[in-house]
């Protein structure tokens, strides 16, 4: 009987093993949708997902459909993602925030990243977050303007951000912090809404990704101080980096590929091969780099998931120092 047992063990075993290719043969079988957490047209991580989804889908031979699910910081989107079938048919275009720092700020976080999402790839590396000033409200026009104003006048000048806990709010907390000066921080509920803020007024300063703020800076309704990367955005070659000021300072947004926890690994490598090639297109880089994404990174799940782990720990550190409490 035990032997019996066995036999049937092993044929089922088989079977799984055997169904996966072919799982993986047959996908993708109808459309595909990738979630992102913020609103369309306000984001960097929606301009990333709709400049990436055509030539996904020219490659994979489905439709690529993204759907927009705001709120909470992404994380409504995250859990949305993390309670779908592991079947590959619906990603998340994941970012900084949602994966990184909302363990830190979210009591009742209903995900753990690393635990309940699979890692598909990476996609860019330094979002291209900028500090701007309004053009119509003050005389600040370089990083060293703002740091003069803000030491002569310390708790007067003020800044807007898409949230308490953002990456926004963390990188500016912590530029901040390095060159000793005292700024109020005005928190708005994400960048839909802090936007139209700093434009009509209501703060002098805002800190937000190059994507959404480039049509204004164009048209001179605002000036960009400084980028918050390691290196400068191609987009902006003469503007400085905050590193310039603070030393060991890298404060940037990273944006990926990412599906539900126990993906087929065969699926997952299909999605993956697709990404690194929808990224070595000419034109996706340059309508990414147009528009404010500092590099282009491609990696494996294997990579992208250490890169994870890494930014969960500084992301911690930078939290205690912005002295952001769980909520």
């Amino acid at each position: 009987m035990k032997t019996s047992w066995r036999i049937l063990l092993a044929f089922a075993a088989g079977l799984v093993a055997l169904h996966a290719p072919a799982q993986a043969q047959g996908y993708p079988s109808r459309p595909i949708k990738i979630i992102v957490g913020y609103v369309p047209g306000a984001t960097g991580p929606d301009f990333s997902a709709r400049t990436i989804a055509p030539k996904l889908s020219q490659i994979l031979g489905q439709s690529v459909i993204v759907d927009n699910r705001p709120g909470a910081g992404g994380t409504l989107a995250t859990g949305a993602v993390v309670h779908s079938p592991a079947d590959g048919y619906t990603l998340l275009l994941g970012e900084t925030g949602q994966l990184e720092i909302a363990p830190y700020i979210y009591k009742d976080l209903s995900y753990k990243t690393l635990t309940d999402l699979t890692p598909i790839g990476m996609m860019t590396d330094g979002a291209g977050i900028v500090i701007i000033a309004n053009t119509k409200t003050t005389k600040i026009r370089s990083l060293d303007d703002l740091i003069r104003e803000a030491k002569a006048n310390p708790g007067k000048l003020s800044y807007g951000s898409a949230g308490i806990g953002t990456i926004h709010h963390l990188a500016m907390e912590v530029f901040k912090d390095g060159v000793g000066i005292d700024v109020q921080h005005i928190p708005y509920k994400g960048g839909g809404q802090a936007l139209p803020a700093f434009l009509g007024g209501d703060v002098p300063i805002l800190i937000a990704a190059y994507q959404t703020v480039q049509p204004h800076v164009q048209a001179g309704s605002a000036v960009v101080l400084a980028a918050t990367g390691g290196k400068r955005l191609p987009a902006l070659p003469n503007v400085p980096l905050v590193s310039e000021y603070v030393k060991g300072y890298n404060m940037e947004s990273q944006l990926g590929l990412l599906g539900p926890a126990n993906m087929p690994p065969a699926v997952v490598r299909k999605l993956s091969a697709a990404l690194k090639a929808t990224l070595e297109s000419p034109d996706v880089r340059e309508q990414l780099s147009a528009g404010g994404t500092r590099q282009i990174r491609w990696t494996t799940p294997e990579e992208y998931t250490e890169i994870i782990r890494d930014n969960l720990k500084k992301f911690e550190r930078a939290g205690k120092l912005a002295n952001v409490k769980p909520e």
